[in-house]
């Protein structure tokens, strides 16, 4: 009886002590695979961060931020020329605000029809006839002739005649005269506007319009001081001499 239970107590310890080794086997796998996938994700974490940059940049960022400074600064002084030149002041001339509408105008102007023959005409008093101009809306056309030659555009003076008339006064070859100019001009685009008198000066309004499809293709707006336009001076006025008699 005694060998009997001590054959079983034996084999209880024996079944005992293979549970605990099977457990201390799988917690060894467990452990393994844990350790294997923390690994694993150092690995993948490591792969995916950014290396970090060294302290000192090299000289590559340096010269990249030098060229940046000195690309702002050459900006910076350019725009301070342009607004220097186009700022206006009470010494500006008439052709200074006409140089800022025909940036304006070129800025919006298709470049396909840069190589198309263009005129300029007139400029009109909006509230007025529009046959009829004064000093300064036919110089407002000179100034935006030398203009558009000053941006190499085709241009042509339909004023000009066929001939050059000799006379005791001077030698001409312009006239306003339709009648001595050709009736059939290569003119495909035409430059004018209209004129808005204020209290402080004339607006401009300035537009680019297709002789045939009459389409406007650029339009501007300036304003020219009343400073400026009492500069121009009719040559009527400098003819005129006031003469009075002297008391005898």
């Amino acid at each position: 009886m005694q060998s009997s239970i001590r054959r079983s107590s034996n084999r209880y310890s024996s079944i005992r002590l293979q549970g605990f080794i099977g457990l201390v086997a799988v917690l060894l796998l467990n452990g393994c695979a844990s350790q294997q996938k923390w690994q694993d994700y150092r690995e993948r974490t490591l792969r995916a961060a950014p290396v970090p940059a060294s302290a000192e940049p090299d000289a590559r960022y340096y010269q990249s931020l030098t060229a940046q400074q000195a690309s702002y600064s050459s900006n910076r002084r350019a725009e301070a020329r342009l607004q220097q030149r186009y700022q206006g002041g009470q010494h500006m001339s008439l052709n200074h605000y006409v140089q800022g509408m025909m940036h304006d105008l070129m800025a919006v102007m298709d470049p396909k029809i840069a190589d198309s023959v263009f005129a300029v005409t007139s400029f009109v008093y909006l509230d007025g006839p529009y046959d009829e101009s004064d000093l300064l809306g036919n110089q407002l056309a000179e100034s935006f002739m030398h203009e558009v030659h000053q941006f190499g555009l085709h241009q042509i003076d339909f004023k000009t005649t066929d001939f050059i008339r000799v006379t005791p006064q001077g030698d001409f070859v312009f006239s306003r005269d339709f009648l001595e100019l050709r009736e059939e001009q290569p003119i495909e685009y035409v430059l004018g506007g209209t004129l808005v008198r204020h209290q402080s000066g004339v607006m401009v309004n300035a537009r680019l319009v297709g002789i045939d499809s009459k389409r406007v293709l650029a339009v501007a707006q300036g304003f020219i001081p009343q400073p400026v336009i009492a500069g121009l001076q009719p040559s009527e006025r400098l003819h005129r001499v006031l003469l009075k008699q002297g008391a005898d």
